[in-house]
């Protein structure tokens, strides 16, 4: 497995913005909808559009 990037929230937003997948990367789904950002998915919604994402689709995971 690759190393995990580490960005900021800005570089994040422009990345988003540049058709990367935004993610909150928690597990737990209650968790999720209370940190959810705008336009992002849960983590167990990513998991069920992972087979329909092309393998170069950039996905940023986010937790608080």
């Amino acid at each position: 497995m690759p190393d995990v990037e580490r960005i900021s929230v800005e570089d994040a937003r422009r990345r988003a913005a540049e058709g990367a997948l935004l993610a909150c990367g928690y597990e737990d789904e209650t968790k999720c909808q209370r940190i959810r950002l705008e336009g992002a998915l849960t983590f167990g919604e990513l998991q069920r559009r992972l087979d329909s994402l092309s393998p170069s689709q950039e996905i940023i995971l986010y937790c608080a």
